[in-house]
This record gives C-alpha cells, structure tokens and sequence, in this order.
C-alpha cells in the first residue's frame, strides 16, 4: 500500500512557517523601529503622502534654523540700539549741565562723558554676531568703523578729527579773527562785506537792522558775478540817540545764526558793543561804529564760532569723502575751498558703501522665514541717525579749549565757546520731527522680528500637524503589533509541533 501526501504536506506546512516567520519578523522589526517599513514601498499606497510630508517638513525645519539666526542677530542689534540711545541721552544730559571748568586738557567734565560715549558706540556698531559684523551692511566680515582713537587721532600717517577741526578754525576765523569778514567806514557808510565770492568758511552776512532814524540801509543781496556779498548802512541823513540800535545778522559755518547788536551812547569809553555818536558828524558816527563792529566781530569769531566751526568740520570729516581746507599744511587763513582729504584722512567708516544708506541698508541683509515672508535686517553705521549720533559725541570729545592769559577777555571767551559747543551738540542730538532716529531704526528692527516671530508660530502649528499625519503613516501601534507578534508566535509554535509529528510518521505509526 502506498501512502501519498506526506511530503506534500510537509512541503505546504514548511512554507506556512517560513510565512509565519517573515511576518513575525517583519512586526519585530517595527516594534523596535516604530516604523512600518524602511522603505516608501513599504508604506504602499500612502508612500507618495509621506514623501511630500516628509518634504514640508524638512522645509519647515530649513525656515526655523533661519529664523533662529535672524532672531538672534536683531536681537544682539537691538542691544546695540539701545545702549546708543543711552549714550545719545547721557551726552544730551552732560552738555545742558556741564561745567565750564576746564581740566588740564582743556576739556570740561562734560566733554569727558562725550569721549567715553563715544567710545562705546563706536565698540556698539562695531558688534558681532557669531562671524558676522551686524552694522557693515554685506561687508560682514568687514568692522564697521575705525577704532575711536584713530577717528579722533589719527592712523598711519593719516589725520583724525582733531586735526580737521584745527584746520578748519584757521580758515573761518581769517586774519585778524575777522571770520572772514571785511569793513570799512567810507564818509558816512559803514560797509561790511565777505572777503571771498562763495567761499565756505567764516561768518556770512544776512542781515542788518537799525532803530536809528533816518540811516539808509542795503541788504545783502546776489552780487555781480566775481563780487563778494556785502551790505551797508549810510549815516549820512541820519540823527542817532542815546539807546539807537543797529544789530548785524551773521550765518556760521554750521549753518546757525548770531547776531550782534550795537547801541549808540555817549559814554566814554564806551561799553562793549557800544558806540560813541555824534549827531552833528555822520563821519565820525561811522568810524565809531566800524570801530565797534570789528572789536564785536573778533568777540563772536573767538568766541561761539569757534564752535561754529568745530561743528562744520565734523560734517567735513564725517562726509563721504572727507572734506578738507585746500591749500595743505600748513593751512592759510586765506583759504577759499574745500577739497577732498580722503588721500590723508582717516575714513572714519569701514563698512560697505551704499549710494543711499539711508533707504538701502536694511536690505543688505534679507532672510525668507516663510513661504511669503521675508523680512530685511541689515544696518551700516553710516546711516544718517548712526552718523549724526557719532559726529556729535566725536565732535564734542575732539574740542579743546585754552585761555589766553593774555587777554582779559580769555575767560569770558572761553566760557562762550564751550556754551556754545554744549547748545549746539545737545540741539543736535535732539530727535528732530521728519528726520530718521535710532528710535525708528529699532522700530524697523521690531518690526522684521515679530515678522519671524509670527512665522515661526505658523510654522510650529504647521510642523505639528504635518508630524502627526506623518506618524499615522509611518508609525506604528506597539499594542496592535505586540498582540500581532503573539498570535503569531502561538501559530508558529503550532505548527512546528505539527509539523515534527508529520516528519516522524511511517507506515507503522499509520497503521
């Protein structure tokens, strides 16, 4: 008798195990992965929404990354902002209450809270953000400013500010400290002219005024081309008295006004800004007046326009390209131009140079933290809320002041120069209507990070739900697969126990 079927199911019993078996490895492999499958294929007709899943969500993690480094870089810059706005408040604070005594460097306790303002924001604009100088604009790798010392002192053969400075009161206060000025007493006329068609230093004329009856006035006008601009008052018909008042409107080299008023008295000597008239000489009347005017002259060109000038000279040298009194060293006081000193000048910025920092700058440095958003958040130190900043608190550490013992009226001089310094750099300093400040440019900087903030919450939602559908897709349930795993285990144990009693019958266990 034949017995048939045997090996047939033996055969048929030994595939079913190794099914049992690829499946029950299969499910081990995703309880400790916690994956279905190592593969897209694997994950069959969901795959292609894994793949792009997958693809948003590495996006989404590319605009985080940027956005952490646009976060941390605002906010280092912002730090920078702000203490410059604390320096521009302390200068502003130092200059309305300073005290006119002068150390033995000719400076005021002031002026030394102006140098060591100054310090710290050129150390603040000079700020790094991991590799990156933050107010250079693309030139990151680039500082954005000389070191304070050489700005105000000079470098490598260059000069610095202070030397502008020097250089440009030579050339306003002219021969004599007449500001450039010239008068004269011609019969009844006293005449005041500029001693130079368009030239830019000394005083210019700008107006004249008389409460004297009967004197005849001409006001500056255009010239003829090749001619100075003067003006004139004619005593001819004239009748001062006692208390009669002409007063002189001057421009200064930085663009404010002073004015110098004469009174007419018949006190001998006369005082200050005084003088002598008589009513029955118009001639003699003039020659006191010239006398009087040129001594009033000397005073304000000694004294507030020395300040004046300072303040133009910060503008000569903060300018693009630095600005200089023509003529070399030694400079003449008969200078009438200013020429480019970039070849023995210290370039006081370093950083890339933009045709118009002021509205070009934040786009020197632009992230896309968004699909739709990009936010902009680059700076130079050249802007004009960083220049104005910086030309002031340099201007006001670079000026020294002397008395000359010489002179009686030294001190008093000295006490109308540094005033006049202290007016003009807490007026210039002051946040103007219309004009960029630090204020606003910490405003625009505001505004890009709560750009990146709000994407970066988007995102986060985003990513949270893109990862949730991904771990449906992908992931597993371990109690769904652990129970999977027993049952077959129970089934694989089964039939190996079949199996074996399968591979031991013969015939006679048959039978």
């Amino acid at each position: 008798m034949t017995i048939e079927g045997v090996s047939g199911r033996t055969s048929y019993l030994g595939t079913s195990l190794i099914n049992i078996r690829t499946q029950l490895d299969t499910l081990t492999q995703q309880l400790a992965s916690g994956r279905k499958s190592d593969t897209y294929s694997g994950l069959g007709m969901n795959s292609a929404f894994a793949t792009n899943l997958r693809s948003q969500l590495s996006l989404l993690s590319g605009y985080q990354n940027t956005q952490s480094n646009v976060t941390t870089r605002i906010n280092v810059a912002n730090l920078s902002l702000q203490g410059l706005i604390k320096m521009r408040t302390e200068v502003q604070s130092a200059a309305t209450g300073s005290s006119q005594v002068l150390n033995a460097n000719g400076q005021t306790a002031g002026q030394q809270i102006g140098y060591a303002s100054f310090t710290q924001a050129i150390s603040m604009l000079n700020t790094q953000s991991a590799d990156r100088y933050l107010f250079s604009g693309r030139s990151i790798d680039t500082p954005a400013t000389a070191k304070a010392d050489d700005i105000l002192n000079g470098a490598d053969g260059k000069d610095g500010l202070k030397a502008v400075i020097d250089d440009r009161l030579i050339a306003d206060q002219g021969t004599g400290n007449m500001g450039r000025l010239e008068t004269d007493a011609t019969g009844s006329a006293v005449t005041v002219g500029e001693d130079f068609v368009d030239s830019p230093f000394g005083l210019k004329i700008s107006r004249i005024a008389t409460s004297i009856a009967g004197a005849v006035v001409t006001q500056p006008s255009v010239p003829a081309p090749g001619t100075p601009s003067s003006e004139t008052i004619d005593l001819a018909a004239a009748t001062p008295k006692e208390g009669d008042t002409v007063t002189f409107t001057f421009t200064l080299p930085d663009q404010t006004t002073e004015t110098i008023q004469l009174t007419a008295t018949s006190e001998t000597p006369p005082p200050a800004g005084s003088f002598n008239f008589d009513a029955s000489d118009p001639t003699v009347t003039a020659a006191n007046m010239k006398a009087a005017l040129d001594s009033s002259i000397q005073t304000l060109v000694k004294g507030p326009m020395v300040a004046a000038s300072a303040m133009a000279a910060g503008e000569n040298f903060f300018d693009d390209p630095p600005l200089r009194v023509a003529g070399g060293s030694p400079v003449s006081p008969t200078a009438t131009a200013l020429v480019d000193g970039s070849a023995n000048t210290v370039q006081w910025y370093t950083g890339e140079k933009l045709a118009n920092p002021d509205t070009d700058a934040r786009g020197t440095a632009v992230a896309q933290v968004d699909g739709a958003v990009q936010v902009r958040y680059g700076a130079t130190a050249n802007e004009s809320a960083f220049r104005n900043l910086l030309q002031n608190m340099a201007v006001y550490a670079a000026v020294t002041t002397t008395v000359d013992p010489n002179d009686p009226a030294g001190q008093n001089l000295a006490n109308a120069q540094i005033s006049a310094l202290n007016e003009r750099v807490n007026a210039n300093l002051a946040v103007k209507a219309g004009a960029t400040s630090v204020e606003d440019i910490e405003a625009q900087f505001a505004g890009s990070q709560a750009a990146t903030k709000a994407a970066s919450t988007r995102q986060a939602q985003t990513t949270s739900m893109a990862q949730t559908m991904l771990d449906q897709i992908e992931g597993i349930d371990d109690n769904e697969v652990a129970a999977k795993i027993l049952a077959l285990q129970t089934s694989l144990q089964a039939s190996y126990q079949t199996t074996a009693s399968l591979y031991q019958l013969n015939l006679l266990k048959f039978l």
